[in-house]
Protein backbone atom coordinates (compact mmCIF):
# COMPACT_ATOMS: atom_id res chain seq x y z
CA UNK A 1 0.00 0.00 0.00
CA UNK A 2 1.04 3.39 -1.42
CA UNK A 3 1.33 6.24 1.88
CA UNK A 4 1.92 9.81 0.94
CA UNK A 5 3.47 11.72 2.84
CA UNK A 6 1.41 14.78 2.95
CA UNK A 7 -1.67 13.31 4.73
CA UNK A 8 -4.87 14.99 5.45
CA UNK A 9 -7.60 13.94 2.59
CA UNK A 10 -5.41 12.92 -0.06
CA UNK A 11 -4.15 10.26 1.82
CA UNK A 12 -7.72 9.05 3.19
CA UNK A 13 -8.49 8.99 -0.58
CA UNK A 14 -5.47 6.75 -1.69
CA UNK A 15 -6.10 4.67 0.84
CA UNK A 16 -9.95 4.29 -0.22
CA UNK A 17 -8.56 4.12 -3.86
CA UNK A 18 -6.66 1.35 -2.95
CA UNK A 19 -8.91 -0.72 -1.05
CA UNK A 20 -10.89 -0.35 -4.51
CA UNK A 21 -8.24 -1.68 -6.59
CA UNK A 22 -8.12 -4.67 -4.21
CA UNK A 23 -11.73 -5.43 -4.35
CA UNK A 24 -12.04 -5.43 -7.99
CA UNK A 25 -8.99 -7.58 -7.87
CA UNK A 26 -10.74 -10.34 -5.58
CA UNK A 27 -14.15 -10.16 -7.46
CA UNK A 28 -11.20 -10.93 -10.97
CA UNK A 29 -10.19 -14.02 -8.55
CA UNK A 30 -13.35 -15.43 -7.71
CA UNK A 31 -14.79 -14.76 -11.06
CA UNK A 32 -11.93 -17.26 -13.00
CA UNK A 33 -11.88 -19.28 -9.85
CA UNK A 34 -7.84 -18.60 -8.85
CA UNK A 35 -6.89 -18.57 -5.00
CA UNK A 36 -4.79 -15.71 -4.04
CA UNK A 37 -1.07 -16.09 -3.59
CA UNK A 38 -1.12 -18.80 -5.99
CA UNK A 39 0.80 -19.17 -9.28
CA UNK A 40 -2.77 -18.96 -10.95
CA UNK A 41 -2.67 -15.95 -9.51
CA UNK A 42 0.41 -14.71 -11.38
CA UNK A 43 -0.97 -16.60 -14.19
CA UNK A 44 -3.78 -14.39 -14.06
CA UNK A 45 -1.82 -10.66 -13.35
CA UNK A 46 0.32 -11.84 -16.54
CA UNK A 47 -2.61 -12.48 -18.77
CA UNK A 48 -4.10 -9.24 -17.80
CA UNK A 49 -1.08 -7.36 -18.23
CA UNK A 50 -1.03 -9.16 -21.92
CA UNK A 51 -3.64 -7.04 -23.17
CA UNK A 52 -4.63 -4.06 -20.37
CA UNK A 53 -7.36 -2.67 -22.94
CA UNK A 54 -9.43 -5.90 -22.15
CA UNK A 55 -10.10 -5.08 -18.79
CA UNK A 56 -10.78 -2.05 -16.05
CA UNK A 57 -8.33 0.01 -14.71
CA UNK A 58 -8.24 -0.80 -11.45
CA UNK A 59 -8.26 -4.49 -12.30
CA UNK A 60 -4.80 -3.62 -14.68
CA UNK A 61 -3.57 -1.57 -11.63
CA UNK A 62 -3.86 -4.93 -9.48
CA UNK A 63 -2.23 -6.98 -12.02
CA UNK A 64 0.56 -4.66 -12.15
CA UNK A 65 0.84 -4.72 -8.49
CA UNK A 66 1.05 -8.72 -8.25
CA UNK A 67 4.60 -8.33 -11.21
CA UNK A 68 7.87 -8.01 -10.98
CA UNK A 69 9.45 -6.31 -13.57
CA UNK A 70 12.59 -8.81 -14.71
CA UNK A 71 15.01 -5.39 -15.10
CA UNK A 72 14.77 -3.30 -12.24
CA UNK A 73 13.00 -5.71 -9.63
CA UNK A 74 10.16 -3.46 -8.37
CA UNK A 75 6.41 -3.61 -9.19
CA UNK A 76 5.46 -3.64 -12.84
CA UNK A 77 5.35 0.14 -13.82
CA UNK A 78 6.62 0.70 -10.96
CA UNK A 79 10.16 1.66 -11.17
CA UNK A 80 12.49 3.95 -12.00
CA UNK A 81 11.59 6.16 -14.62
CA UNK A 82 13.88 5.05 -17.55
CA UNK A 83 13.30 1.57 -16.85
CA UNK A 84 12.03 0.05 -20.44
CA UNK A 85 9.66 -2.46 -19.16
CA UNK A 86 8.48 -0.35 -16.43
CA UNK A 87 7.98 2.74 -18.47
CA UNK A 88 6.11 0.43 -20.79
CA UNK A 89 3.77 -0.92 -18.98
CA UNK A 90 2.70 2.23 -17.14
CA UNK A 91 1.93 3.32 -20.00
CA UNK A 92 0.04 0.42 -20.93
CA UNK A 93 -2.00 0.65 -17.59
CA UNK A 94 -3.60 3.66 -19.30
CA UNK A 95 -5.10 1.51 -22.27
CA UNK A 96 -7.45 -0.36 -19.64
CA UNK A 97 -11.17 0.30 -19.55
CA UNK A 98 -12.35 3.86 -17.55
CA UNK A 99 -16.25 4.04 -17.10
CA UNK A 100 -17.38 7.23 -15.34
CA UNK A 101 -19.81 6.76 -12.47
CA UNK A 102 -23.68 7.51 -12.93
CA UNK A 103 -24.31 11.46 -11.84
CA UNK A 104 -20.21 12.39 -12.85
CA UNK A 105 -18.95 14.63 -15.07
CA UNK A 106 -17.32 12.83 -18.47
CA UNK A 107 -13.71 12.26 -17.88
CA UNK A 108 -14.16 12.11 -14.04
CA UNK A 109 -13.52 8.35 -13.82
CA UNK A 110 -10.09 9.25 -16.02
CA UNK A 111 -8.91 11.85 -13.86
CA UNK A 112 -9.49 9.49 -10.73
CA UNK A 113 -7.23 6.88 -12.64
CA UNK A 114 -4.73 9.54 -13.58
CA UNK A 115 -4.31 10.99 -10.25
CA UNK A 116 -4.00 7.71 -8.54
CA UNK A 117 -1.31 6.55 -10.52
CA UNK A 118 0.65 9.77 -10.21
CA UNK A 119 -0.41 8.80 -6.19
CA UNK A 120 0.65 5.07 -6.93
CA UNK A 121 3.83 5.54 -8.10
CA UNK A 122 4.80 9.74 -7.33
CA UNK A 123 8.99 8.91 -7.76
CA UNK A 124 8.13 8.73 -11.13
CA UNK A 125 6.94 12.29 -11.32
CA UNK A 126 7.51 15.64 -10.08
CA UNK A 127 6.67 17.58 -7.24
CA UNK A 128 4.58 19.98 -8.34
CA UNK A 129 2.38 17.09 -10.75
CA UNK A 130 2.45 14.80 -7.34
CA UNK A 131 1.07 17.74 -5.70
CA UNK A 132 -2.10 18.64 -8.38
CA UNK A 133 -2.63 14.81 -8.62
CA UNK A 134 -2.92 14.10 -5.38
CA UNK A 135 -4.54 16.94 -3.63
CA UNK A 136 -7.37 16.12 -6.56
CA UNK A 137 -7.39 13.06 -5.58
CA UNK A 138 -10.60 13.18 -2.95
CA UNK A 139 -12.57 15.48 -5.09
CA UNK A 140 -12.20 12.96 -7.72
CA UNK A 141 -12.81 10.09 -5.79
CA UNK A 142 -16.21 11.63 -4.45
CA UNK A 143 -17.00 12.53 -8.53
CA UNK A 144 -16.50 15.87 -8.40
CA UNK A 145 -14.25 16.79 -11.74
CA UNK A 146 -12.51 20.66 -11.83
CA UNK A 147 -13.66 23.38 -14.92
CA UNK A 148 -10.55 23.90 -16.87
CA UNK A 149 -10.65 27.15 -15.67
CA UNK A 150 -10.51 26.00 -11.91
CA UNK A 151 -7.90 23.29 -12.90
CA UNK A 152 -5.51 25.75 -14.26
CA UNK A 153 -5.52 28.33 -11.34
CA UNK A 154 -4.87 25.64 -9.14
CA UNK A 155 -1.66 24.64 -11.10
CA UNK A 156 -0.58 28.59 -11.43
CA UNK A 157 -0.61 28.31 -7.58
CA UNK A 158 1.15 25.01 -7.82
CA UNK A 159 4.00 26.09 -9.68
CA UNK A 160 4.30 29.59 -7.24
CA UNK A 161 5.03 26.83 -4.44
CA UNK A 162 8.65 25.53 -3.78
CA UNK A 163 9.12 22.00 -4.28
CA UNK A 164 9.56 21.54 -0.45
CA UNK A 165 6.09 23.25 -0.49
CA UNK A 166 4.33 20.95 -3.13
CA UNK A 167 5.46 17.99 -0.65
CA UNK A 168 3.59 19.32 2.30
CA UNK A 169 0.19 20.57 1.30
CA UNK A 170 -2.68 18.79 2.35
CA UNK A 171 -5.53 20.94 0.02
CA UNK A 172 -6.20 23.14 -2.46
CA UNK A 173 -7.29 25.96 -0.14
CA UNK A 174 -3.54 25.57 1.65
CA UNK A 175 -2.38 26.44 -1.98
CA UNK A 176 -4.18 29.41 -2.63
CA UNK A 177 -3.55 30.44 0.63
CA UNK A 178 0.08 30.10 0.44
CA UNK A 179 0.11 31.89 -2.89
CA UNK A 180 -1.58 34.81 -1.98
CA UNK A 181 0.44 34.97 1.46
CA UNK A 182 -2.32 34.81 3.51
CA UNK A 183 -1.27 31.76 6.09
Amino acid sequence: MTVLPRGGRPAEALVAVEASIEHRWRLLLAEYGVTAGTKAEIDLAEMVVADTSAFAWRVVDAALCRLRCTDCGNELGAGPTGCGKCDQADGFRFAAIEVDKQATPPGTEHGLRVAAAVARTRHRYGARARCGFELGLPDLLEGKLSSTAQAQAYRAAINKLSEEECERVTSFEEVVAKRFGTR
